[in-house]
């Protein structure tokens, strides 16, 4: 596992890329956003001088739909809308790669922090090739270890997880289907991942953490 802080500059050719421009001392924050059927939907933050102008700008696109106020002050405004040219979305969507929320998008650039594994990272990068999406990799730290806190088993079944999507939404496994994968009973890879979950969500939270120095058998 590794966390990314990436900057990606979005195409002109893509609204978002367009619009931010055109208001450079505006801040798109996005709070959340989900893609479906090729529609995106987006929860934002607007933080600008004349929010107004933004957002008669936003509605001038063909791309967005559906625009929805729920305020507006005098230097910002919370927004929601449809797009039907989530680009950023279907790039994560196709890689599997969960983005942290929310992120910002100002003057035609992005920046993004993830935690995913190598091979979706590079997976990432694809996407982000073959999508015009010029990027710039800040910097890329190692994320705290599993095998830290976890056996070797543990750290096996969670990573296998990640890896098929079991904790993606939607999911892009059963706990069956990972059994299988891993050739386990569906019981023992039950238990194997509740008592790995149990045990990262000890070490992160700072609650009690497990107390060993060697871990021990699943």
């Amino acid at each position: 596992m590794v966390s990314v802080s990436l900057t990606l500059s979005v195409p002109e050719r893509v609204w978002i890329g367009e619009l931010s421009r055109e208001f450079p001392e505006t801040t798109v924050r996005v709070r959340s956003a989900q893609s479906c059927d090729g529609v995106g939907v987006g929860f934002v933050e607007i933080l600008a001088p004349e929010p107004d102008r933004v957002l008669d700008r936003m509605r001038a696109y063909d791309a967005v739909h559906e625009l929805e106020i729920f305020q507006r002050g005098t230097d910002r405004a919370l927004v929601q809308f449809e797009t039907d040219e989530p680009l950023l979305l279907r790039i994560l969507d196709r890689t599997g790669v969960p983005v942290e929320m929310p992120f910002e998008i100002v003057d035609g650039e992005v920046d993004w922090e993830l935690t995913t594994t190598r091979n979706r990272l590079s997976s990432l990068a694809d996407e982000l090739d073959r999508s015009e999406v010029r990027f710039i990799v800040e910097h890329v730290w190692d994320s705290p270890r599993f095998d830290r806190v976890l056996t070797d088993r543990q750290s096996e079944v969670v990573e296998t997880a990640i890896d098929l999507g079991y904790y993606d939404s939607p999911r892009g496994c059963t706990q069956g289907e990972l059994a299988d994968e891993l050739g386990l009973a569906k019981s023992t890879c039950c238990e194997i991942l509740h008592r790995a979950e149990e045990r990262i969500v000890k070490e992160f939270e700072g609650g009690d953490r497990p107390a060993f120095t060697k871990p021990a058998p699943a």
